[in-house]
């Protein structure tokens, strides 16, 4: 909190503090080796402070995950809305892929490594919003090549996605302009071949 004219109000940033520390110790050590004391520590407030904002380290990890969830389907979802070709809407649905799993690569490993941690119903309406993602794909690649059987195109679209996410799991010391490169070529080929 900070005072103006004798007011107190909010900081605007902490809430996003508090989600890029924990997002960063869970991934590192794990959910259930993190306290809510270590990630407000991390984020320069108490622990207690973090309980302002979430309700629970399962909160605050539901957070992280919806917001990534809620960003690959608005730009999935702008890109089949685009009315462009399907060739472009893939590539560009791989494009988002591997921004994110690069840019956003603590949240890739919280999702695989982190998702079963949280309560069922939680799980259960993140793994929906994962399939609606992935439909988007599957109608992209059919509508581009309706030779494929619904099922090849869904293991085509899960092996394109999961080549991307793989990224988020090591570093291979490959410079991020040529790693971005590497997994568009890589996805496009599981998508093509």
């Amino acid at each position: 909190m900070s005072t103006t004219d004798g007011v107190r109000t909010r900081d605007p940033d902490r809430r996003e503090r508090i989600l890029c520390a924990a997002a960063e110790l869970v991934a590192d050590r794990g959910f259930h080796a993190v306290s809510m004391a270590d990630i407000g520590a991390a984020a320069g407030i108490v622990g207690s402070g973090v309980y302002r904002h979430f309700d629970s380290k399962a909160a605050v990890l539901l957070a992280l995950l919806d917001k990534g969830m809620a960003r690959l389907l608005e730009n999935a979802a702008a890109a089949v809305a685009s009315g462009r070709p399907d060739a472009d809407v893939l590539d560009e649905l791989v494009r988002d892929q591997v921004r994110f799993a690069v840019d956003e690569a603590l949240l890739v490993r919280l999702w695989l490594g982190e998702v079963r941690t949280l309560p069922d119903g939680d799980q259960r309406r993140l793994r929906r919003s994962q399939r609606h993602y992935v439909e988007d794909w599957v109608h992209t690649l059919r509508e581009l090549r309706p030779e494929l059987p619904e099922a090849e195109a869904r293991a085509r679209v899960h092996v394109a996605i999961g080549a991307i996410q793989s990224a988020a799991t090591w570093n291979a010391g490959v410079p991020r302009d040529r790693l971005t490169a590497l997994l568009t070529e890589c996805a496009s080929r599981c998508l093509s071949a």
